[in-house]
């Protein structure tokens, strides 16, 4: 389903790595239907503003992103198996009056976030590569993420945060596979985000050999949940067992399909912004998996990127391009 996007690299290819970022109050409310990681387009934005904010002329091209996450705490009241935001209210109008609450679900996030980069030739020198991963930090550090501020480090920690850094991608089978475990090691403890489209499809043809009138709904809420079943022994006895996992699975969003034509700008009342094209759209889910770094094999497994399709019926979709490769890699959960 995916393409790959990131092949026959030109020479200047580079990974831009800014470790351990501390954000607050991000977006946990990640689709209609999900919540808990903000959703992958939330870093595909992020990207994207990045490289505008750069400019043409500092010499670099974002081309995808990847997600390693160290820490997750959601800004949730626990009581039993349920479970609430924690919500405010905060004043609307002039004379400080508020309006009825609006659920928005926060978390904190400490990531290490891994950018696919081409550069110009100007920029091959060690010097200047940290000067311009410097420049990116900074520019971060004054950006949104996912809805959230990108927190300072913390003052008096023991352990300072780690430098980014960008570095050309090694050219050989064996030095790309070197240059990927030392960036595993430096990502852990942790775990990366991937896709795993290839779940949703194996469990849909499962289905349907016993319920043909089986949807991708009806895999996709099957993947999402503990399934628990009754068995009887031989001796009539009855225990209850819990069907395995392929690893830590979890739903998510993935992007966007179309459901209207494509409006010029400033035709749809309400809009933010009328100077943009206009299209109605809804959210496309399938199935990811948090995996730990040292299990990736390639830079690519890591890295999501943005694919657009068609014109009528119209997506906008997050890619990446991870294969599941031994047992060890998708260990039952």
């Amino acid at each position: 389903m995916n393409t790959p996007m990131i092949a026959d690299k030109p020479e200047h290819w580079a990974v831009l790595v800014l470790p351990r970022l501390r954000v607050q109050n991000a977006n946990a409310i990640s689709s209609p239907m999900t919540w808990g990681f903000p959703a992958m387009t939330a870093f595909l934005g992020l990207m994207t503003s990045l490289e505008r904010r750069l400019g043409a002329d500092a010499g670099i091209a974002f081309k995808a992103v990847g997600v390693v996450c160290h820490d997750f705490e959601a800004q949730v009241t626990t009581e039993g198996f349920t479970r609430a935001f924690h919500l405010t209210r905060n004043p609307v109008g002039a004379d400080g009056s508020t309006a009825g609450i609006v659920e928005e679900g926060r978390v904190h996030l400490e990531l290490t976030l891994v950018f696919s980069v081409r550069l110009s030739t100007a920029l091959l020198g060690d010097a200047e590569r940290q000067a311009l991963a410097d420049r990116v930090a900074h520019e971060v550090s004054g950006m949104r993420l996912a809805g959230g501020s990108v927190m300072p480090a913390l003052s008096g920690h023991r352990k300072r945060r780690p430098k980014p850094f960008l570095a050309l991608e090694a050219e050989g089978q064996e030095e790309q596979r070197l240059q990927m475990r030392k960036l595993a090691r430096m990502c852990l403890p942790g775990f990366a985000l991937v896709s795993r489209d290839d779940l949703l499809a194996s469990r849909l043809s499962q289905m349907r050999t016993t319920a043909p009138e089986a949807n991708a709904l009806d895999a996709w809420l099957d993947l999402s949940r503990w399934n628990h079943r009754a068995v009887q022994s031989d001796d009539g006895e009855v225990t209850w067992q819990t069907d395995p996992r392929q690893g830590w699975t979890v739903p998510i969003p993935v992007g966007y399909t179309a459901l209207s034509e494509l409006y010029a700008p400033g035709t749809v009342n309400g809009a933010r912004d009328t100077k943009t094209p206009f299209r109605f759209v809804e959210t496309i889910w399938s199935m990811g998996q948090w995996i730990s770094p040292h299990r990736l094999k390639r830079l690519d497994d890591l890295l999501w990127y943005a694919r657009t399709e068609g014109e009528k019926q119209a997506t906008y979709r997050c890619c990446n391009d991870y294969t599941p490769g031994t047992p060890a890699d998708t260990a039952t959960a």
